[in-house]
């Protein structure tokens, strides 16, 4: 499978080549700026010291930035089961969208085509698991909100491409907001952490808060009909569902 693309090459990546094998995963993220044009500028300044590997544009349009097996610098402090800094192990794909700071808002179709091709192909050279495709807010939750509660994920995973649950509307809303005991507020922690999150606290945030964090990524992900940062019954099964099935 070939894809079009445009090339428009950043600065800002490491100059020593990896290994096809070191690349392990794939990081999506929005650009949340309020102009394309400011996002691609600042994505290929070498002030900046920002990039990622690919831009997907408003009209799903695939831009190069950086050249696969070059580290682009766009996961910063990030965390996921055993690996730290996950720029050295990861793929970047900005998607252009104005994020949760300049009125977030859907991803249009060509931009989910577009991110489909691209993941496909990716995922096949470089045999990436699909419980390695996340989000920028699933490796750094107390930093990052994006690619957020709008993006596809649901429709990518029904195309093998990132996980999603099996569970029917029907008892996901029957389960909203019904509240759970402690033990299972713990079961419901420990599954995020085999799914992958991370249990470490940055030394700058109590235990609640960074949970918290945790908790809002976890529904950003996989259940984006409420962001509110409380684990109900619904949020338990969902994890219990996911580890069940891919854990």
């Amino acid at each position: 499978m070939t894809i079009n693309t445009s090339y428009n090459y950043s600065p800002s990546f490491n100059s020593i080549k990896r290994n096809k094998k070191q690349i392990k995963f794939i990081i999506f993220h929005y650009t949340g700026m309020k102009k394309e044009a400011d996002a691609i500028n600042r994505l290929t300044s070498i002030q900046s010291e920002v990039s990622s590997h690919y831009l997907i544009k408003n009209n799903g349009e695939i831009v190069v930035l950086v050249p696969d097996l070059y580290i682009a610098w766009h996961a910063g402090i990030s965390s996921w089961k055993n690996y730290k800094s996950l720029n050295q192990s990861s793929i970047g794909i900005e998607v252009s969208n104005l994020g949760h700071e300049f009125n977030y808002q859907k991803f249009s179709k060509k931009q989910t085509d577009s991110l489909l091709k691209l993941s496909k192909l990716l995922k096949k050279n470089y045999q990436i698991n699909s419980k390695n495709i996340l989000g920028h807010s699933d490796i750094s939750p107390d930093r990052k909100k994006d690619p957020g509660e709008k993006f596809p994920w649901k429709y990518l995973a029904k195309n093998k491409i990132g996980l999603w649950h099996k569970l029917s509307d029907q008892i996901l809303t029957k389960n909203r907001m019904i509240k759970i005991d402690n033990i299972e507020k713990k079961n419901f922690l420990r599954n995020l952490f085999k799914i992958g999150y991370s249990k470490v606290i940055p030394k700058e945030l109590n235990k609640n808060k960074y949970l918290t964090f945790v908790i809002k990524a976890f529904q950003r992900r996989y259940r984006q009909e409420l962001i509110n940062g409380r684990i109900d019954k619904e949020c338990l099964l969902i994890s219990e569902n996911l580890v069940k099935n891919f854990y």
